[in-house]
């Protein structure tokens, strides 16, 4: 029986050998292609593959479906990160970029984003229209095709493109001079050639070539940076450190401390300073997951202000249309103004290491900016590993407003846009929402303190589960 291959929030993903195969990456390659001749007179694809296991060989395969369809392709050597081949779908002008990449998923996943001529994720109704149209079997044989001798296919330097890029958008020389100890954790992902060659004087952990992340999956999130935290502790003068996922768009972030700094007080960190100290202007959008407090601060700052679904593809579909200053989501994908309309967190973590250095101020001073705008708080998210018995379950009990309150905390308000948020207070709120790549269940909480917090996780845990 034909596998059904279904697009997620960011992309198509499966394990590798049971549903990711070369020939299922066929059939979506021969629908993509299929989809740009139809929608472009002269169609030309960027492709790239990040550091997990065979992606050179799916970006091949991939590739010679493209040209055995008449269309030009221009292919990375060597893994790269998305934002590598977002960048080259604007300045090379194609009318789609493809990468072969799981993201922050675990090492036995493997994927195929979609990203557009803009560079930035290829809108919902487009990957749909895409979908629509992947075959039973590719038609096509490929096997006689040389890569590496054919006039349709050219060999591009991703990573000196995007190298180039950042020199010419970032006062490095402000960050060098600036006596900053920085420290760069690539979590064995695509970014990891890049801060050595922007910043060589940064720290580097976890930066060579390992396609099983050492069993860990690279998501930036504090849980998964343990060794990076103790690095931190253990130096005892570090200033900041960054952290990228398996293919360097989204962020993680620890101040000197060994503290993580999660993606809400990001996205505030980078509106602070795009606007307060860079002057610029434009619209505000985040994901339905992410803190009130920044429609808090785009009102301060007199900015206009949307929540969307999650998924950046909403995100960028904004950005491609509106001027918008940030847009940002809870998960670590975070687009800037200036850049492309693409997550990516190699950009983000230097435009926050550009704020330290210009302000003369730590992480932490520069957090007190913000609290004094919008309040002091603390955010965590857990992953349930259930059922998917007990997940279907537990959404059909949101569905049905079951939950009225989670141990001592009553519910006051309920917003069902993307996933069910349960506001608590002005100050308090956690939220349910199932993954739509893996078998999780998503629980959010923010609180003043970090203790209440984990105490609504784990209140909301119980109540759910019972």
């Amino acid at each position: 029986m034909t596998t059904k291959i279904k697009f997620g929030t960011d992309g198509w993903r499966a394990i590798i050998a049971e549903e990711y195969t070369t020939e299922n990456v066929k059939r979506v390659a021969f629908a993509t292609g299929e989809w740009v001749k139809r929608n472009f007179d002269k169609p030309r694809i960027v492709i790239g593959h990040d550091c997990r296991f065979a992606g050179e060989l799916f970006m091949e395969t991939a590739a010679k479906v493209f040209v055995s369809q008449g269309i030009e392709v221009k292919m990375a050597r060597g893994f790269v990160s998305t934002p590598m081949v977002s960048l080259a779908a604007v300045q090379l002008s194609c009318s789609l970029g493809v990468v072969i990449t799981a993201s922050h998923n675990p090492p036995s996943y493997n994927g195929y984003k979609l990203k557009a001529h803009y560079g930035g994720p290829l809108t919902p109704d487009k990957v749909q229209e895409i979908e629509d149209i992947i075959p039973d079997a590719c038609p096509l044989s490929t096997e006689e095709i040389d890569l590496n001798d054919h006039a349709l296919v050219e060999i591009v330097d991703l990573e000196t493109r995007y190298v180039e890029h950042v020199r010419a958008n970032f006062d490095l020389d402000a960050i060098r001079n600036s006596g900053l100890k920085l420290v760069y954790d690539a979590m064995y992902g695509a970014g990891q050639n890049v801060l050595p060659r922007i910043l060589p004087e940064t720290q580097l952990l976890h930066c060579d070539y390992n396609p099983s992340f050492k069993g860990q999956a690279p998501e930036p999130i504090a849980k998964n940076l343990q060794e990076l935290e103790r690095y931190i502790l253990d130096q005892g003068d570090i200033d900041c450190a960054l952290a990228t996922d398996g293919d360097a768009d989204r962020i993680g972030l620890y101040n000197g401390k060994g503290q993580f700094i999660d993606s809400h007080h990001i996205i505030l960190l980078l509106m602070h300073y795009l606007k307060k100290y860079k002057q610029l202007d434009g619209k505000v959008a985040t994901a339905f997951s992410t803190t009130p407090r920044v429609g808090k601060l785009a009102a301060h700052y007199g900015l206009p202000f949307e929540t969307v679904k999650i998924g950046f593809k909403y995100i960028a579909g904004i950005m491609v249309e509106e001027d918008v200053l940030i847009g940002g989501e809870e998960s670590g994908g975070i687009a800037v103004k200036g850049h492309i309309p693409e997550r990516d967190g190699i950009w983000m973590g230097l435009i926050i290491w550009e704020f330290m250095a210009k302000s003369g101020k730590t992480l932490d001073e520069l957090i007190s900016e913000v609290y004094e705008l919008v309040g002091p708080f603390q955010f965590e998210r857990n992953d349930l590993h259930i059922t998917e018995a007990l997940k279907q379950q537990i959404i059909a009990d949101c569905q049905s407003n079951k939950f009225t309150r989670f141990g001592e905390y009553t519910v006051k308000e309920l917003q069902t846009l993307d996933g069910f948020k349960y506001f608590l207070d002005d100050d308090r709120w956690v939220m349910i929402r199932p993954s739509g790549t893996e078998p999780v269940l998503r629980v959010y909480a923010e609180a003043p303190t970090i203790e209440e917090v984990r105490k609504i996780l784990s209140e909301t845990e119980k109540t759910i589960r019972s």
